[in-house]
């Protein structure tokens, strides 16, 4: 009989997770994976959709179609996890069972969380591009946006894509001066982490990439409340930022099943694991991958292609009774668009924050790392059709390996 494999969560992590499965174990499992919609949203473009650089009907795309013949996919809601039963109650109480539980339910936005933030004033002059919905009513904002104050606010960490807010600022930079509006306009990156970014050098670089564009950057902003009707968002300890225009990246959380299975979840809703066996803290039979895994790196889409060796190979082990293999040290990289067609590319793990070098290969690869670039640019356009063709289906991105190289990297200069 095959074991029995679910799950949960058919984004990025969960239907690479499935296809890695299918392909290495065959006919010895049998994969179900489960997701309340049967709507694929490409995130990446997320961020491409309010500067009118991507449709956001190309974006999306049937989940159930990235998965390889012979994957089940149910649509349903995920009411909860019975760890010691062995199952997965599905809303309306039907039991889906297993052997291994793969949990890749990615994170979740908490608008809601952030007083004053869903107010009447919500898709009208505060938005968000981390959904679709938000992305596409940002798009007309900023096509008819004359001037002003506008205001980038990360609410709380942690985040998906944590450079994106980044992103945005020198986007909206490039996006504003096409429009001849830039001149009128003040940008400014409101966050609650005391530089940046959270590695130190990286931090460096990004924060003079702020300067150099006039873009100014608040930092240890913790966002207690969002006061529209004023144009303002207020800390919790009362300092104030004025906005005509605020972009915000609510507070995150993991799925809401995970609050409501015992055990499972950290009081955010995501879910503790090893952090490089990705083996869950609350059962031996549950693996985490992705945004939805509580560990020290980023919550990042490059996460989740990494993750995907370590997971392949530790659910094998666990079925045949062997010991887990350790084999994932955190690696994430990033393409951090800049621009007026460049952007830089960071990589880094647990152990090593991004340095300067070439990527993939030290001397010969064609990526510069931490300096802007039109090669890397290119290579984040074209990162689409390798998301659909390469790294959802499960395959290897050539020349690029789950483990960070350090090989002819060095700090940057100052």
């Amino acid at each position: 009989m095959s074991s029995r494999v679910v799950i949960l969560g058919g984004g990025t992590g969960g239907t690479l997770a499935a296809n890695r499965l299918h392909r290495a174990l065959g006919d010895a499992i049998d994969v179900t994976v489960v997701d309340q919609d049967d709507r694929h949203v490409y995130q990446p473009g997320l961020l491409f959709v309010p500067f009118g650089l991507a449709d956001p009907d190309h974006i999306v795309r049937s989940r159930s179609a990235q998965l390889a013949s012979g994957i089940h996919m149910v649509l349903a809601d995920v009411e909860r996890v019975e760890l010691e039963q062995r199952s997965v109650i599905l809303a309306g109480g039907a039991a889906l069972p297993y052997d291994v539980l793969v949990i890749a339910t990615g994170a979740r936005l908490q608008p809601e969380e952030t007083e004053g933030m869903l107010g009447d004033a919500w898709n009208e002059h505060v938005f968000t591009f981390y959904d679709l919905e938000g992305a596409t009513a940002l798009r007309d904002a900023l096509a008819a946006f004359e001037g002003g104050r506008l205001l980038v606010n990360v609410v709380d960490m942690p985040i998906k894509c944590p450079v994106a807010p980044l992103e945005f600022c020198f986007l909206a930079d490039w996006f504003l001066r096409e429009r001849g509006v830039r001149e009128r306009t003040e940008i400014t990156l409101a966050t609650p982490l005391d530089g940046a970014f959270t590695k130190p050098l990286a931090s460096q670089a990004l924060g003079g990439l702020l300067t150099e564009k006039g873009i100014a950057l608040e930092a240890e902003f913790a966002t207690g409340r969002v006061e529209a009707g004023e144009g303002r968002i207020v800390s919790w300890d009362e300092r104030e930022l004025p906005f005509d225009l605020l972009v915000a990246i609510p507070a995150h959380g993991g799925a809401a099943y995970v609050e409501r299975s015992a055990g499972l979840g950290d009081e955010l809703g995501f879910v503790p694991c090893d952090p490089h066996t990705l083996q869950a803290r609350a059962a031996s039979n549950v693996f985490v991958l992705g945004d939805a895994a509580n560990i020290p790196t980023s919550k990042a889409g490059s996460v989740s292609h990494f993750e995907g060796e370590t997971i392949v190979e530790n659910v094998r082990r666990m079925l045949a009774g062997e010991e887990l293999r350790p084999s994932f040290d955190g690696h994430a990289n990033c393409f951090i668009e800049t621009g007026f067609g460049r952007a830089l590319l960071i990589d880094f793990n647990y152990e090593n924050e991004p340095l300067a070098g070439r990527f993939p290969e030290p001397h010969l690869g064609p990526l510069p790392l931490l300096r802007e670039s039109r090669m890397n640019h290119m290579a984040k356009l074209m990162f689409e059709w390798a998301y659909w063709h390469v790294l959802l289906p499960g395959r290897e991105l050539p020349g690029i390996s789950n483990e960070m190289q350090t090989a002819g990297r060095h700090a940057p200069e100052s």
